[in-house]
Formats: C-alpha cells, structure tokens, sequence
C-alpha cells in the first residue's frame, strides 16, 4: 500500500479511503465526488423559502427587493434572506424571465426635474384598449401622480371624448384636490390640432390653474414614469368576460399598485405612503380668465372668430366663448394671449394673424414657482 501510495503521489489514509470505497460499490465508488458540505450554516430555511416563493406565485410580477421589503413587513421575527439570495431562489424555481439586453437611446430630455412634491404634475394616457372575451372594447384611462406614483385613476371608459374624460379628471381633483401640471401625448382629448394644440380639455385645465404639459411626438420616454405603469398593468391584468369584470381587475390592480407593492424608485416604500393630497380643492365655480388692464379684452365667437374693428378674424373654434387679450407690442402689432399662455400674434394694420412676437407676461404671485 505504502508503494502504490506513493507512485500516485496520495496519502496511505487516502490510498486506504479507496480501497473502502471500490469495495462497497466497485467501479462507481471511484468517481470523483463533491466536495461542497452537504449543508451551509447559512443555508437558507425550508419554511422561509416556502414564504418567498408562496409571495412570489400570488405577485408573478414582483422582484426581490418588493418581495423581501413586504415579507419583512409581514414577518418582523424572522431573518429575512438578502434580496440577492431571493433572486437565487426564485431563478432556481423557474420564476425568472430573464430578458435580453437592448440598446438603449439616452432620452431627448429629462422630463421630471421640476417634481419636487405630489402634486407638482399629474400624468394621463389611455393604456390601451383590451377586447373582453364578450367582444367588448374597453380604454382604460390612466392618471398618476409624478412624484409619488400614486395611481389615482385606472378607470375604463366607453368612449375616449372630452365629455367622460373631463368627468373623471373632476372626480380626481375632487377626490385629491388639483396638480400644477398634467403632462399628456398629443393625443385627443388632451391636444388638438388647433392653435397652440388646444383642445377643449386643455382649455379647461388652463381656467383651473393646470398647465397642460405635452410631449414631443414620437417620444414617449418623456413620459417614462407613466407608461412604465402601463407595462406592469399589461403584465398584471388578465382579460376578463365582460366590461365589468374588467373593471374589476382594474380596481384589484389599483389597489395593489398603490396599497401593496413597494416600489424600488420610492426607497422600497408603497405609492399611498408616499402621496398626499393636493391643498388646491377644485372650486364650486370655474373662475372667469382675468387680464391686465394693458391688454385689448374679445371674446371668441361661436365659428371661432373675434371681432376687430367691424371684421371677424378667425382664431381657434376651440376657444369659443371665452375671452382672449391682445397685448399691444406697437405699430399696430398684438401678441393674443388666453389667460397666461400667448397664442399667437395679430397684426392690426393688415387684419392678419402672424407669428408670436416676444411673448411677456406679468408674473402671478399665486402661480407655483417653475
């Protein structure tokens, strides 16, 4: 033994360790074993895994660290495992979908800086129609606080006009009171193709004190926050028979999306923990748009027209009804303005509407600061 021991260049113990082993199980007793410890002292409990994955398969949706913040939350006398080892358990299971990497354009701008607070903006989009096993077409209008993400309306509605979205835009800001700003596409109802992209919606909005922010065409990373939301709301609703079953999963998604999942952007924290109400109530009465004593006050005509000097001078049928100013700028020139925004300028001597012209506007003290 001793000389065998020594041509392989192994210890006798060994020589002897193979010896045993050829005798207990001939052949296959001579494959190389693991030589891993058949348990770690960290290992990982059974019964812990069994709460991450249970969690897991009620939220397919959900990653470690959302996973790992809620079972802590739930579970405050047990060591939670670290959201890495989490990831490892659920990729054992085959829970992951890894997704391939793809090249990323940098976006044209960064959208969200001026955010500072709830409220600061609000954003909105149509996620999508979804068809109903029924053959039901139902549009889901979404609307989200920017900062908090707060989801506060995930509503379906039968047709996608100005009527039923301003409807439900005045129960949210009953319900949470008014933003600043509500970023939107250039889709109807929120724009047009009427001057400065009004649209009756945005006109609205411009009365209540909202500035109605639109992103640039073909750039929907501008309103990145928002349509990330929409992925997940893809991902988590199922199609359901009918348009109030479908309703349903949609208010099971709200709460869920606000109440339940942590969001990794918010410190691990829920969106309802995070937002609160706006303190700007919507009022009992629309308030009447207000210019300065310098500007020349008329008011927009059923066709769209105002009325200069005995003619009609054709503007926006999107405006009718409503007061315009005309800011005097000189020889016969005029930037016109509805409320705080410039529209578009008029010149007099011609009776012609030309390009804006150095739009100025006196600051208002009750504005909230950009």
């Amino acid at each position: 033994m001793s000389e065998l021991c020594r041509m392989h260049g192994i210890s006798r113990p060994t020589g002897y360790a193979v010896v045993r082993r050829y005798a207990a199980d001939g052949h296959a007793g001579l494959e190389a074993r693991s030589h891993a410890p058949e348990r770690h002292p960290n290992q990982t409990a059974d019964s812990i895994e069994q709460l991450v994955l249970g969690l897991r398969r009620a939220h397919p949706l959900w990653g470690p660290r959302p996973l790992k913040k809620v079972l802590e939350d739930r579970n405050p006398e047990l060591m939670i495992p670290a959201a890495s080892t989490i990831g490892t358990i659920l990729d054992r299971e085959g829970l992951t979908r890894h997704r391939p990497k793809r090249r990323r354009v940098a976006p044209w701008q960064q959208p969200f800086a001026s955010v500072e607070a709830p409220n600061d903006e609000w954003a909105c989009d149509f996620k999508g129609w979804i068809r109903t096993t029924d053959g039901e077409r139902v549009d889901p209008l979404t609307i989200s606080d920017s900062l908090s993400r707060f989801l506060l309306r995930c509503q379906a509605v039968e047709k996608t006009d100005t009527e039923r979205v301003q409807a439900i835009f005045e129960a949210a800001f009953r319900e949470y009171g008014m933003p600043w700003a509500v970023r939107s596409d250039n889709g109807p109802p929120f724009a047009s193709c009427a001057l400065a992209g009004l649209s009756r919606l945005a006109v609205w909005w411009i009365k209540l004190g909202i500035v109605p922010e639109r992103i640039e065409a073909g750039h929907p990373e501008q309103n990145g926050r928002h349509e990330r939301m929409h992925r997940t709301l893809k991902q988590d609703v199922p199609t359901a028979q009918d348009w109030r079953s479908q309703q349903r999963e949609l208010d099971r998604f709200l709460h869920d999306f606000n109440q339940v999942r942590p969001h990794e952007a918010l410190d691990m924290q829920t969106p309802a923990s995070v937002y609160e109400p706006s303190p700007r109530t919507y009022p009992a009465r629309i308030p009447e748009v207000k210019y300065p004593d310098t500007m020349e006050l008329r008011t927009v005509k059923t066709h769209g027209h105002f009325r200069w000097k005995k003619k009609d001078i054709f503007l926006t049928e999107v405006l009718w009804g409503e007061p315009i100013g005309l800011m005097p700028l000189g020889e016969g020139l005029f930037n016109i303005y509805f409320a705080d925004r410039p529209l578009i300028g008029f010149d007099s001597t011609r009776d012609k509407i030309v390009p804006l012209t150095n739009p100025n506007w006196p600051k208002d003290k009750n504005k909230k600061p950009s």
